[in-house]
């Protein structure tokens, strides 16, 4: 029948345009692009030039403030020298200790001294008598010039030099009380020193309570006084 025959074409054409509907349908599952309607955020994307890190200002380290050191409320002490001789001692005797305790007081603290002055045991004739003597104080050696004025029943007697002993102690002392604010106190040397007084001095560093450094001189003077100034 011819109505038959046209029907068997029709039905196999059907059947083609599914199998490739199919295919199309395969394809478009497989593919890598994301669908437009996936729901996702897309993330932002950096500005150009951005490394992503933040920065912040570096802290800045306080100078910490230093405790002062006490003011001292006594003037340095006068040590106490023993060993006084007699009054009927000999004048050698008498004028020995006499330079002994001078050099102690100037020195501001009492120590062995030894004086030695060669022909001091005859400074006791009439006359006027120049002596050379060498100072030995705490172990540090100076010498001076003694003169002895001798009559028959009386003498008088200098001593004088260009040199002076010192502790350490009463030097730091001093310099604190011409410092304000000063929290450390720091000078070139030893703990007994012998100087010239005329010379320029100790050199001293004052350390501040805002821990500021300044240079201080310490002249001492011959009998002893500390005398301090800015340098």
């Amino acid at each position: 029948m011819v109505l038959g025959a046209d029907r068997r074409p029709v039905a196999y054409a059907a059947r083609v345009l599914a199998l490739g509907a199919a295919a199309a349908a395969l394809l478009a599952g497989c593919s890598d692009d994301p669908a437009p309607d996936a729901g996702g955020t897309p993330s932002p994307s950096a500005p150009a030039g951005s490394t992503g890190a933040t920065s912040a200002p570096i802290p800045t380290a306080s100078t910490p403030s230093l405790t002062p050191l006490p003011t001292p409320s006594k003037p340095w002490p006068t040590p106490k020298v023993t060993g006084t001789p007699d009054d009927d001692a000999p004048l050698a005797n008498r004028i020995r200790f006499a330079i002994a305790k001078q050099v102690q007081v100037a020195a501001g603290r009492a120590a062995t001294t030894k004086v030695t002055c060669p022909g001091i045991d005859d400074a006791d004739q009439p006359g006027t008598h120049t002596l050379t003597c060498t100072v030995t104080y705490a172990g540090e050696t100076f010498t001076g010039q003694l003169t002895v004025e001798a009559k028959q029943y009386s003498a008088t007697y200098k001593f004088t030099s260009e040199s002076v002993a010192v502790v350490k102690p009463k030097v730091v002392d001093a310099v604190q009380r011409a410092a304000s604010g000063a929290a450390k106190v720091t000078c070139t040397m030893d703990d007994v020193t012998v100087v010239k007084h005329t010379a320029q001095g100790i050199a001293c560093d004052v350390t501040t309570v805002e821990n500021a450094v300044q240079p201080y001189r310490a002249r001492i003077s011959g009998n002893g006084q500390v005398l301090v100034a800015k340098a």
